[in-house]
C-alpha cells in the first residue's frame, strides 16, 4: 500500500499495488506510485482509493480495480503500529554493515583485471564468491587472465576457498606464461593441485617430467615436420593458415607434448617468411 501527505497532515488515502516480484520491481513501484500521487495532488485533484497494477515494462502503475470504501478492502485498525520513520543514522550504520553487493564486485574484479565486468568469466567466479581468491592470487603474482580462466573453468566445486592456495595458482600462471610449461601441461598440473591441495606446481612438474624444451630442440621438430608433410606445407607457405595446425600436430607429437605451441608457430611464420 502506498500513500502519501504532506508533513503533519493526516495519512492519505492508500492505494495498493499488486504484481511486485522482486526487490527491484519493488523499489521502483513504491517510487512511481508516491510521485504519481504527489503530482495528483499538486493538481488539485484527489487520490481514488484502489488496486493498481505495476507493470514491469513500462515502469507504471494502472487502475485494476476501485473499491472506495476501506470495509471493501477489509482493513482492520491496529493501534500497536505507528509511522516507522528510519533517521539517516540509522540508514547510514545499516548501509555500512551490508557486504558489498555482486554488482560493485563485478565492476571491481572487471577493473582490477582490465576486462568487462559483464563477461561470463567474471559473473561466475563472482557468482561462486571466488572474486577474493582471484585477486588474492593476481596480488601474489598472478598473470590476471590465466588466473581467471581458470578459476572459471576447473574452480566449479571448489567454492569460496579452494583448496590450493592463491599462490600456488599464481606460480602455475607464470610458469605457464614464461613457457616452462605448454598450456595443455598447465591444465594437467592444476588437475593435481586441486586433487592434492599443493602449492607447488614446479615440483609437480618435475614430478610428471614435465622440462622446457630449448627453443632449438623445438626448431629442430618444426623442421622434421616441415619435411614428413610437405603437402601441408606448401598449403601454409601458399596462406592456408588451417594448414599449420597439422604441421603443430607432428610436432607436438614428437615432443611429446612438450614444445610450446606459441613458439612452434612462430618458428613455422619464420620459415614461411624465409621461404618467400
Amino acid at each position: 500500500n502506498v500513500s502519501v501527505r504532506r508533513p503533519g497532515e493526516p495519512l492519505g488515502t492508500r492505494c495498493e499495488i499488486k504484481n511486485v516480484n522482486s526487490v527491484r520491481s519493488l523499489g521502483r513501484a513504491i517510487e512511481y506510485e508516491a510521485r504519481r500521487q504527489v503530482d495528483l495532488l499538486e493538481a488539485g485533484d484527489r487520490i481514488r482509493q484502489e488496486t493498481r497494477h505495476w507493470n514491469e515494462s513500462d515502469g507504471r502503475t494502472h487502475t485494476l480495480r476501485v473499491k472506495e470504501d476501506a470495509d471493501d478492502y477489509r482493513y482492520f485498525l491496529e493501534p500497536d503500529l505507528v509511522p516507522l520513520v528510519p533517521d539517516r543514522e540509522w540508514i547510514e550504520r545499516v548501509r555500512s554493515a551490508m557486504p558489498v553487493l555482486p554488482a560493485a564486485r563485478r565492476a571491481s574484479l572487471g577493473a582490477f583485471l582490465g576486462v568487462p565486468a559483464n563477461s561470463a568469466a567474471v559473473w561466475t567466479v563472482v557468482d561462486r564468491g571466488q572474486d577474493e581468491y582471484v585477486l588474492a592470487s593476481v596480488n601474489a603474482g598472478g598473470v590476471g587472465e590465466r588466473v581467471l580462466v581458470y578459476v572459471q573453468q576447473a574452480f566449479a566445486e571448489a567454492g569460496p576457498n579452494p583448496a590450493v592456495p592463491a599462490d600456488g595458482l599464481a606460480r602455475l600462471t607464470v610458469m605457464e606464461r614464461s613457457g616452462e610449461l605448454t598450456a595443455t601441461q598447465a591444465k594437467d598440473v592444476l588437475a593435481t593441485m586441486l586433487e592434492t591441495g599443493s602449492a607447488d606446481p614446479a615440483a609437480i612438474a618435475r614430478s610428471k617430467g614435465y622440462e622446457a624444451m630449448d627453443t632449438s630442440a623445438i626448431a629442430v621438430a618444426v623442421d622434421e615436420a616441415i619435411a614428413g608433410d610437405p603437402a601441408a606445407w606448401g598449403k601454409y607457405c601458399a596462406g592456408e593458415e588451417k594448414a599449420a595446425g597439422a604441421l603443430v600436430g607432428r610436432v607436438m607429437k614428437a615432443t611429446k607434448g612438450q614444445a610450446d605451441g606459441k613458439v612452434v608457430t612462430a618458428l613455422l611464420q619464420e620459415r614461411r617468411t624465409a621461404n618467400g
